[in-house]
């Protein structure tokens, strides 16, 4: 694995990580009334979403590994340029049954050797 593109999947990892230790024992009702949470894990996933964007044009291969890139770039978008329509309940939907599962595939690609 390149060092490139090594850089963007630990910015990718340690976002998420970042996101699950933000809401780790939090109800949607807290997030949703802690506006400083909000805009911390909205800021996370834009970051997420830039440097898989950045990954996906640098090394494509590897970007193609990442389940369902092409709806976290758009989620990513959406956050950044459409913020007043960004909606609670979706960005806690994602924290809840997507965010493992990317951190779980950047980790596993994250212990790929470098090349």
């Amino acid at each position: 694995m390149r060092l490139e593109t090594r850089k963007y999947l630990f910015d990718i990892g340690q976002a998420a990580d970042s996101i699950a230790a933000f809401c780790a024992g939090k109800t949607f009702e807290l997030y949703r009334a802690d506006e400083l949470l909000r805009a911390a894990v909205e800021r996370k996933f834009g970051i997420i979403g830039e440097a898989l964007a950045r990954l996906d044009k640098d090394d494509p291969d590897t970007a193609a590994l990442i389940p369902d890139r092409a709806k976290i770039i758009a989620f990513r978008n959406i956050i950044i340029h459409g913020y007043a329509g960004v909606d609670d309940r979706i960005v806690w939907g994602v924290i809840e049954g997507d965010l493992p599962s990317l951190r779980s595939v950047v980790e596993t690609l994250l212990k790929q050797p470098e090349r």
